[in-house]
């Protein structure tokens, strides 16, 4: 597996995770907008996960 394949699903990960600290930072100083960023951080992260299991099950095909 090329380095290059796991690349925009980390990232997609990262940027999820940004969000998410940024909701909690917004929840805990209670400041609007706080449920939607962690709202989007989540589905980021739960879209990054998924992505990189579908290349991961792809990959293992592709082995065998």
């Amino acid at each position: 597996m090329k380095l290059k394949q796991i690349i925009a699903p980390v990232t997609l990960f990262l940027f999820g995770l940004a969000l998410m600290i940024l909701g909690s930072l917004f929840k805990i100083q209670h400041w609007q907008f706080a449920s939607e960023l962690l709202t989007v951080g989540m589905l980021f992260i739960a879209f990054a996960i998924l992505y990189l299991m579908v290349i991961l099950i792809l990959y293992t095909k592709r082995e065998n």
